[in-house]
This record gives structure tokens, C-alpha cells and sequence, in this order.
């Protein structure tokens, strides 16, 4: 299942504030960069959700998978995790994005799950 629409990052000028300008919380298999939101980046069909709530955006290259399906199935894992690890009003205002480092198709599930955990805590987006 994919993330709601009000979790949901796009908009170019978005990711590339994210890329510039994000903390970076570095492991062994994933990327995690946070920014404080701010509304004047969003594309016009999403300013009209609240910034009370996260947004994330995860990022499978294809130097992860050579194939679409297990890009996929990382991705669709990753945004599972996050909707039961952070509620509605966890790391309200806040904007993520995960990405995934070449090599991580090969981790399992759980250990990349507990990585995932682990940089949002150091994020302190999680207790």
C-alpha cells in the first residue's frame, strides 16, 4: 500500500531543497535527510494539505536493482514501516527522504527495517 496523499512528497523544487539543504542521518544501507517544511516549495494540488503532518519520499535507484519489481517491493516496505512507526502527529512539519544505497536489495527485510528505525531515532523523529 502506498502512503496517503497527505505523507506523500513530490514536486521537484521539493527534493532538490531536501538534497541541498537536508540533515543528513547516514547506515549502512539507507539515507535518511530531514527539512523543516515549508509550504511556498509544495506543488499547488498539495498546499492545500496541512503541514501539521510528516511527508517522505523514498528513493530506489537503479544501481539497488537492476529490476522494477524489487525496487518496488523496498519501497512499498519502507512506506509500511513508516505510516506504523510514525503517527499522524509524529514529526509534524517535517519532511523525509529515504534513500536506498546500492547493495541494499541484498539486506533483509528486518535488518533494514531496524536500520530505518534507527536513523529516525537519531533524527529524533522517534522516542
Amino acid at each position: 500500500m502506498a502512503l496517503p496523499q497527505r505523507h506523500r512528497l513530490k514536486g521537484k523544487r521539493v527534493f532538490d531543497r531536501l538534497y541541498q539543504k537536508g540533515r543528513r542521518h547516514q547506515g549502512q544501507a539507507l539515507l535518511l535527510r530531514c527539512l523543516e517544511a515549508s509550504a511556498q516549495l509544495l506543488p499547488p494540488e498539495q498546499q492545500a494539505y496541512p503541514l501539521t503532518s510528516w511527508r517522505c519520499g523514498v528513493v530506489v535507484s537503479g544501481k539497488v536493482h537492476k529490476r522494477a519489481v524489487r525496487r518496488n517491493r523496498l519501497r512499498r516496505l519502507l512506506q509500511n514501516h513508516l505510516l506504523r512507526v510514525l503517527p499522524a502527529g509524529a514529526a509534524a512539519g517535517q519532511w523525509l527522504l529515504i534513500s536506498l544505497k546500492p547493495g541494499s536489495a541484498d539486506c533483509s527485510p528486518e535488518a533494514l527495517l531496524g536500520e530505518c528505525d534507527q536513523l529516525l531515532h537519531q533524527a529524533g523523529l522517534t522516542p
